[in-house]
C-alpha cells in the first residue's frame, strides 16, 4: 500500500518536471525552434489542425523557419493561424514557402524572459511540494489506520523527500539550462 502512494508520487513529480521541460520548448530564445509551432493550429477544410499536419516545418538558418505546405493553397490559412497565435512574429511567403525570421532579442527582452522561466520554475517546484505534501498526509493516514508503522512512516517519509529534492534538482537543472541558452547572444 505505501509502495503505491509512492509510486503515484514518483509518476506525478516526472509528469511535472516534464511538464516545464515542454513549456520551456516553447519559448522563444535566440535561435530559431519548430516547437515554437507546435500550438498554432490551422483552419484545414474546417477542422483546427497542428501546423505540423499540414506542412513541412524546418530551420535551414538561426534564426529562420520555413513553413512548406503540402497544398499550395493552404499558404493563406497558415499565415493567418501564425499571425492569430500571437508569437510576435509576421510571416512572409514567396508563393511556395512561408519564411518566419526571429529577430534579435534585446539585453532587456532576455532578461524578461529569463523572470518569466524562473516563474514557471517556481510554479513546478510549488506543484511538486504539493504532490509531496500529499504523499506525506497519505502515509500518515496508513499508519493511523494501522496499515504500517511508526517506523515505517519515517522510513516512507524520507524516501518521499529524497524523491523530492531529486525532482527539485531536475528542475533546477532544466532553468539552469534553458536560462543559459535565453542569455547566449
Amino acid at each position: 500500500m505505501p509502495k503505491t502512494v509512492i509510486a503515484d508520487m514518483k509518476s506525478h513529480m516526472e509528469k511535472t518536471v516534464e511538464d516545464l521541460r515542454k513549456e520551456y520548448q516553447k519559448i522563444r530564445t535566440g535561435r530559431a525552434s519548430t516547437a515554437l509551432l507546435d500550438d498554432v493550429r490551422v483552419d484545414y477544410y474546417g477542422n483546427p489542425s497542428p501546423l505540423s499536419q499540414v506542412a513541412t516545418l524546418s530551420v535551414p538558418e538561426p534564426r529562420t523557419i520555413t513553413i512548406s505546405p503540402w497544398e499550395a493553397k493552404m499558404i493563406g490559412p497558415i499565415e493567418k493561424a501564425i499571425l492569430n497565435a500571437n508569437l510576435g512574429l509576421t510571416p512572409g511567403n514567396d508563393g511556395k514557402l512561408i519564411r518566419l525570421t526571429l529577430p534579435p532579442l534585446t539585453e532587456e527582452r532576455r532578461k524578461e524572459i529569463v523572470k518569466g522561466l524562473r516563474k514557471m520554475d517556481e510554479d513546478h517546484k510549488v506543484a511538486v511540494r504539493n504532490i509531496r505534501r500529499k504523499a506525506i498526509d497519505d502515509l500518515k493516514k496508513l499508519e493511523k489506520d494501522k496499515a504500517i508503522t511508526e517506523d515505517d512512516l519515517k522510513k516512507y517519509e524520507k524516501e518521499v523527500q529524497t524523491l523530492t529534492d531529486s525532482s527539485i534538482a531536475k528542475l533546477d537543472e532544466i532553468l539552469q539550462h534553458k536560462e543559459k541558452e535565453v542569455m547566449e547572444v
